[in-house]
């Protein structure tokens, strides 16, 4: 089977409990380290799934990178292979499909929550979570707007659009990849930008994200699966073939 392509923008950032679903359900994942220099790949059909991670970039930078991720995303897109993005990597696949990224009202840092729409497209993505409230990790700045033909799944009243699905392609503006090591490690990296905005009430301290591990964690997991369980049932589908 063909691996999925993870795409690394920061060397802070890791595929996460992503990487552990794909290898749970037998699923070959090769990690891209844009950080590190690595191209983006040229086509996506050397891989059965692309996931964008996130960054503390902007898609609307002028990095090097940004139009060739586009690009492939636009080239999976066309062939059917499924798309998933995290943070930036949601912002990235709303540019290539034709959306927009700009400035959040505030910054959401920390656990947050999320509502769940209640339609049948949700209802697919999200199973028995749909129309709920759920559970989710954030660390943005910025926010993506929903593509022509895509549909909004979960949002929130710091972010309104949290989530959006197009066929079998899935993007996040929040975290559901986390683990307690990662949010140990983002919470001591990020200190300043917590500190710059600690009076904001969607900006959690780094003691409170630690403290809230135990008790979040496996609601967002939940999630997490819901969400991969589908995700992967993409690749199943097109590898079994017509």
């Amino acid at each position: 089977m063909r691996p999925v392509a993870i795409l690394r923008h920061s060397p802070i950032e890791g595929p996460g409990y992503f990487a552990i679903f794909l290898e749970r359900h037998g699923i070959p994942w090769r990690l891209v380290a844009i950080d590190e220099g690595e191209p983006v790949p040229a086509a996506a059909n050397a891989y059965a799934g692309l996931c964008f991670l996130g960054g503390p970039m902007s898609v609307n930078d002028p990095l090097p990178w940004i139009e060739p991720a586009c690009t492939l995303i636009r080239d999976a897109a066309a062939q059917g292979i499924p798309v998933i993005g995290h943070c930036l990597g949601g912002q990235l696949m709303s540019k290539a499909m034709g959306g927009q990224v700009a400035r959040n009202p505030v910054k959401e840092i920390g656990w947050g929550e999320g509502k769940a729409e209640s339609d049948g497209i949700s209802r697919h993505w999200l199973g028995e979570q749909a129309g709920q409230t759920a559970t989710v990790f954030q660390w943005h700045g910025e926010t993506f707007s929903i593509p022509p033909g895509a549909a909004r799944i979960l949002g929130n009243g710091y972010c309104a659009n949290q989530i959006f699905v197009l066929g079998p392609h899935l993007a996040m503006q929040c975290h559901v990849e986390m683990t307690p090591e990662m949010i140990a490690a983002w919470a001591s990296h990020g200190a300043g930008e917590i500190a710059a905005c600690a009076r904001q009430p969607s900006v959690q301290t780094r003691e409170q994200m630690l403290e809230d591990i135990g008790a979040k964690l496996p609601n967002m997991r939940r999630l997490a699966d819901q969400l991969y369980s589908v995700w992967i049932g993409g690749i199943q589908e097109r590898k079994r073939g017509p």
